[in-house]
């Protein structure tokens, strides 16, 4: 499991030029025109993990399998895009399906490059995209709650649990805020219930600023406006100059980790994105590390081993024993999973252990 993004925003961003750095592809066309996205374009990259190779180099692994993240290019919404304007719903449709909205915002001004509304206001902008979306979820639920309400006075059981998160979400939208903000108050089959009614605003956001190549140190005064806007939401920003991600995807690693510290930067803008992304989204990562692969795997916090094990294969889960682990500074330090052993660092975890990020696990399990 890694984590799926559906990338959006303004016409003439950045966000298709941040695409195809991050995927090193050049599957979506990146141009000074609205619209330069007609389907919405996927690309998975691996998810970086400094932690794979030092724990490869002490098991001699053959193999490095990294965890992958899926970014969705979706095309660039305009006001107007809930009632059909520009390309209208069908790109609305495409948002569903993702676990968080990355939200690209321009940052930098050039005159080169025409913005939709005439100006450079990226708080203005994140208001224009989230109407358009709060407006489209609103069309959409006043519609299924009518439904719902019919049939939960017909005594409907999953009408009648629906119904109270239905109306919640529908009494944010009409006041015009989004749904996401209702899901600190709900337990977990609510919050299920909640996942399970794809509305457009209850996806999590992770605002991106995109700057000049001079801004992507320090961020200017439009990034400062992005981050106090996004404090109050409790979302997550990242400062990324999508021209310096374009030349980095360019060059090999040694040459890119040179360029990035010409420019005063300690890692490529993916990192800090996929790190603010886990962040956002109550993610963490565990080990398998063997001689074959040493192999990353993404969960959610919180979760239980056999839960974790599950990721791995339904019948790890189902025919769960216990799990064989080692933390992984402990790993590192012991030399491995002999020295953690005999060092008394190695713990046979039952099926209330909830996992850390970074434990080194072997699972045992009947088949």
């Amino acid at each position: 499991m890694g984590f799926k993004c559906g990338i959006v925003g303004l016409p003439n961003v950045g966000k298709s030029t941040l695409f195809n750095a991050l995927t090193k592809t050049a599957a979506a066309q990146a141009a000074n025109y609205p619209f330069c996205t007609i389907e919405p374009n996927t690309g998975e990259v691996a998810v970086p993990d400094p932690r794979m190779r030092k724990l490869a180099d002490v098991a001699k692994s053959k193999e490095l399998i990294p965890t992958r993240i899926s970014f969705v290019d979706i095309a660039g919404l305009v006001r107007g895009a809930s009632k059909g304007e520009g390309l209208g719903n069908q790109f609305l449709a495409n948002i569903r399906e993702v676990d968080a909205i990355v939200h690209v915002l321009r940052c930098f001004e050039d005159s080169d490059i025409t913005h939709v509304e005439g100006r450079i206001n990226p708080v203005a902008d994140a208001e224009t995209i989230e109407t358009e979306l709060m407006l489209a979820d609103l069309e959409s639920l006043e519609r299924r709650t009518e439904q719902t309400r019919k049939r939960a006075t017909s005594k409907d059981k999953e009408s009648m649990a629906m119904l109270p998160i239905m109306e919640a979400s529908l009494k944010l939208l009409q006041d015009g805020k989004p749904v996401r903000t209702l899901l600190s108050k709900l337990d977990a089959e609510e919050t299920r219930i909640l996942k399970g009614l794809n509305l457009l605003t209850s996806h999590p956001v992770l605002y991106v600023c995109n700057v000049a190549e001079g801004d992507a140190v320090t961020g200017n005064e439009h990034t400062a406006a992005v981050a106090a806007m996004a404090k109050e939401q409790n979302s997550e920003v990242v400062i990324i100059s999508a021209a310096i991600e374009a030349e980095v995807a360019q060059l090999p690693d040694e040459e890119a980790t040179e360029f990035l510290s010409a420019l005063g930067l300690d890692e490529a803008g993916l990192d800090r994105l996929i790190r603010a992304g886990y962040k956002l989204l109550h993610l963490i990562t565990y080990f398998t590390v063997g001689p074959k692969e040493t192999r990353a795997w993404t969960i959610e916090t919180g979760t239980k081993a056999p839960q974790a094990a599950g990721v791995i294969h339904s019948d790890f889960e189902r025919g769960f024993i216990r799990a064989n682990t080692i933390a992984y500074d402990d790993y590192i330090a012991y030399n491995g999973e002999v020295g953690a052993k005999e060092a008394g660092k190695a713990r046979d975890e039952g099926k209330e252990y909830v996992v850390q990020d970074g434990d080194v696990i072997h699972f045992r399990f009947n088949t």
